[in-house]
C-alpha cells in the first residue's frame, strides 16, 4: 500500500473541529486516523460518512480515558503507517453551570478526558517522534484556559492544567525536533456545550435560589447566538491547525488564540516574553534555544 507523505491523528473526531480536521487533513494528502468512541455504535452513522469521503481516512475506535485504549491504537497506527507526523488532541467535554454545585466526580470526569487524556495520547506517540527526531503535537484548548468566567470554572480548570503542562514539556521535547503547540478556540457552533452534563449537587443549586437560574438563562441566549449567521465558523479552528501543521518545525508558536477570545491573544503575547526569562533566569538557555516563537 502507498501511504501519503504525512499521517495525522485526531482525536474526538466524530463531531465539531475533529470530524471537520479529519475531512480537512485528507483533502491534504495527510493519512487521517481519526479517533472516536463507538464507531460500531453510537458514532457509526459518522464513521460511514468519514470513510466514504476519502481512502485517506481510516476511522479507530478509541477512548482516551483508557490507559489500553490508547496504547494500543496508537501501536496499531505505528505499525500500519510506519510513523505517527502529527497528533492532533481535539477530545474534550465541556459541563457548565453554578461550579459548587458540580461534584468532585463530575470535575474528575472533565479532568480524565480534557488534561489526562491528552496526557495518555502524548506519552503514547512521544517515543516514535523521538526516535524520528521529528513530530507536532497541536491541542485544542480554550480560551478559558488562560482565563475563568464564572459558570466555566470546573471546565477551565482542565484546560489550566493542560496548557500548564504543555509549556513546559514543549521545552523538554524540541531538542528531538519535536513542536508541542495550543490552538485556544473561543466559543463555536460545535454542540460540546449542549453535550455536557448539569450540575448534579441539586441541594447546593437550591441553595442558591434565583441566581442559580443566570447560567441557563445566560446560555440559551449564547446558544442563540450561536445559531445565528452572525457565529463564528468552526473551520477557523481547523485552518489553524493546517496552518500550524504548513510552519517550519521550531517556528511555530506555543499559543494560537481562534475566534472570539475577549482578550486571550494579549494574554498570550505578554505572557510569553515572561515565561522565556524565568528560563534563561534558571540558566536553561540550551533549552529555550529554538524551542519557542
Amino acid at each position: 500500500m502507498n501511504h501519503p507523505a504525512k499521517t495525522v491523528i485526531i482525536t474526538g473526531s466524530s463531531s465539531g473541529f475533529g470530524l471537520k480536521a479529519a475531512k480537512a487533513f485528507a483533502d491534504k494528502g495527510f493519512q487521517v486516523f481519526a479517533t472516536m468512541r463507538g464507531p460500531e455504535g453510537k458514532n457509526a452513522s459518522v464513521k460511514s460518512e468519514l470513510e466514504a469521503y476519502s481512502d485517506f481516512i481510516h476511522v479507530v475506535g478509541m477512548d482516551v480515558t483508557n490507559d489500553e485504549s490508547v496504547k494500543s491504537v496508537i501501536a496499531g497506527v505505528l505499525d500500519k503507517a510506519g510513523k505517527i507526523d502529527i497528533l492532533i488532541n481535539n477530545a474534550g467535554v465541556m459541563y457548565l453551570g453554578i461550579t459548587e454545585a458540580f461534584s468532585i466526580a463530575q470535575a474528575r470526569e472533565q479532568m480524565e478526558t480534557n488534561y489526562y487524556g491528552a496526557m495518555r495520547t502524548i506519552q503514547a506517540v512521544l517515543p516514535a517522534m523521538r526516535e524520528a527526531k521529528s513530530g507536532l503535537i497541536i491541542n485544542t484548548s480554550s480560551m478559558v484556559g488562560q482565563i475563568s468566567a464564572p459558570y466555566f470554572s470546573t471546565y477551565a480548570a482542565t484546560k489550566h492544567a493542560l496548557e500548564g503542562y504543555l509549556q513546559g514539556l514543549r521545552y523538554e521535547v524540541a531538542p528531538f525536533g519535536i513542536d508541542i503547540a495550543i490552538v485556544q478556540p473561543g466559543p463555536f457552533p460545535t454542540g460540546l456545550s449542549a453535550a455536557g452534563q448539569e450540575p448534579n449537587r441539586t441541594d447546593i443549586l437550591d441553595s442558591y435560589g434565583t441566581l442559580a437560574q443566570i447560567p441557563p438563562a445566560m446560555f440559551e441566549e449564547f446558544g442563540k447566538f450561536m445559531k445565528s449567521d452572525q457565529a463564528p465558523n468552526p473551520q477557523m479552528v481547523v485552518d489553524a491547525y493546517l496552518a500550524l501543521a504548513d510552519m517550519p518545525t521550531g517556528k511555530r508558536p506555543t499559543r494560537t488564540a481562534v475566534g472570539l477570545v475577549w482578550g486571550v491573544d494579549e494574554i498570550n503575547a505578554a505572557k510569553q516574553p515572561i515565561q522565556d526569562r524565568v528560563l534563561k533566569e534558571m540558566q536553561l538557555e540550551n533549552v529555550l534555544g529554538g524551542a519557542d516563537a
